[in-house]
């Protein structure tokens, strides 16, 4: 990306470098790499929940070995001190800190790879309604958010690549976007639905964030804050356009870094103070260039990924199995089974199969723990109340059997009944098979008393007549 570059399209060196006695290489290394790792994970975010672990990993080498690098060389190789440029560079394009070089590229992958591993299962019904999948944890989106906004301030304050005096208006500038973004992505939440949800100032701030990254140094306040809430309004609206079109980004990586990120990248020919942007051109000249250089982009990177996975895609298939994905890939791909997980799995299984015998395992001291205690207490509670109703019915039946047996063999045998078990019991099933053996004892000495006084009868001599 920054090696000498050859007829400013690749760089030919610069490859495995050491620092040892170059620590102003070193920093810079550093500081390129992060850019880079960004670029490639938009695109797991892009496709969350879909991708096998060893697809991902083939993803982005491929797009930090091969993609982000050659498009990088072809805007930036000229910021490293005596490099020639790239050949976009030198045509006039600018992207300060990597909205189109960063982050567009990252959406364009993500979007060439969703598009060939398809949406998450559920996410669309047949019917083409949009079924929301809920985030499963809104406090660490907001905690990644809150670190992404921080990280921002190094992000395009350092791409200056020197502590100077236009760092602290390029931070200035950096935060009003992400604001105006917040403010008017809830607003337009709230025009549509009347609710303000979390995702919406989430992805709201970034857009804006997302916008202003290509164009933060050569804008001033006022700017700042109009290209971030434009750049929000149009992640929003490309938001919408995916899901109408029924394409499952699950972060809205593409609306937030792709569609902001060349918003942005416009607003450096359309709001950027020509003597700072510095390439000699007229406005016009440079929204041409800008918009050539977004395309070039898109063409570059979403053409050739979609191309080249499509390809892997038959192959190699990117994405998991049906069965994977409802286990989740944690689980599946690596295993890392959690307290909450087994609680899940123990429950799912005893719905299925009315089995009430397995217990949850318990962690101490936690409150997965705590929980699935009282969970084991409440299934042996009704395993317990389960069990006795199954004996109640059995008792029942023995019951019913002796009486229909005696009534229909016309046998009153209080010992033959076979009920001594429920006679035992102490509630009112046991008071009625007591009853019955009673019952049936009245009536077996009544025969008994009948026979004695046939047998009387019979002995006593007739009289004559």
């Amino acid at each position: 990306m920054f090696g000498d570059s050859q007829s400013s399209w690749f760089g030919s060196s610069g490859f495995m470098p050491t620092f040892s006695d170059q620590p102003n290489k070193a920093v810079f290394f550093l500081f390129q790499m992060m850019f880079c790792g960004t670029a490639t994970t938009i695109v797991s975010g892009a496709a969350a929940e879909r991708l096998k672990f060893q697809a991902y990993l083939l993803l982005a080498l491929f797009i930090s070995g091969i993609i982000y690098p050659l498009f990088g060389h072809w805007s930036w190789n000229g910021i490293a001190a005596g490099n020639a440029g790239g050949w976009l560079e030198n045509l006039g394009f600018v992207d300060f800190a990597g909205s189109s070089v960063v982050h567009s590229v990252g959406a364009w992958f993500g979007l060439a790879v969703i598009l060939v591993v398809g949406a998450r299962h559920g996410r669309f019904s047949r019917q083409g309604e949009s079924n929301r999948i809920q985030g499963s944890n809104l406090p660490f989106s907001v905690l990644g958010a809150m670190l992404l906004w921080f990280g921002w301030i190094g992000f395009n304050g350092g791409s200056t690549l020197t502590l100077n005096d236009q760092v602290p208006g390029i931070v200035v500038n950096t935060v009003m976007a992400g604001v105006a973004g917040m403010i008017v992505a809830a607003a337009l939440g709230a025009l549509k639905s009347q609710v303000v949800e979390v995702e919406q100032l989430i992805n709201g701030s970034l857009a804006g964030l997302v916008a202003v990254t290509a164009c933060c140094h050569v804008i001033n306040e006022p700017l700042a804050v109009v290209v971030g809430g434009t750049g929000a309004a149009i992640a929003t609206l490309a938001s919408q356009l995916l899901e109408r079109w029924q394409i499952d980004d699950a972060v809205d990586a593409f609306p937030v870094h792709g569609a902001a990120g060349m918003w942005g990248t416009l607003c450096v020919g359309l709001f950027g103070q020509l003597d700072l942007v510095g390439t000699g051109l007229s406005r016009g000249n440079q929204v041409m260039v800008q918009l050539f250089g977004i395309g070039v982009a898109a063409v570059w990177t979403f053409g050739l990924a979609w191309v080249v996975l499509t390809l892997v895609n038959q192959v190699f298939p990117l994405r998991i199995s049906l069965e994977d994905e409802e286990i989740g890939l944690n689980v599946s791909e690596h295993h890392a089974k959690t307290e909450t997980y087994e609680l899940f799995q123990i429950m799912d299984y005893q719905a299925r199969t009315n089995d009430l015998s397995l217990r949850v395992p318990v962690e101490p001291f936690t409150e997965v723990g705590h929980i699935a205690t009282r969970y084991n207490q409440v299934i042996g509670a009704f395993e317990k109340r389960q069990n006795q109703s199954v004996e109640d019915l059995a008792h029942i039946y023995y019951v019913t059997e002796a009486i229909v047996a005696a009534v229909e063999n016309q046998s009153f045998k209080a010992n033959n009944l076979g009920i001594d078990e429920v006679a035992e019991r102490s509630d009112e099933l046991g008071a009625l098979a007591r009853a019955i053996q009673q019952v049936v004892g009245i009536v077996e000495q009544r025969e008994e008393e009948i026979v004695g006084l046939k047998q009387q009868l019979a002995e006593r001599p007739s009289k004559p007549s």
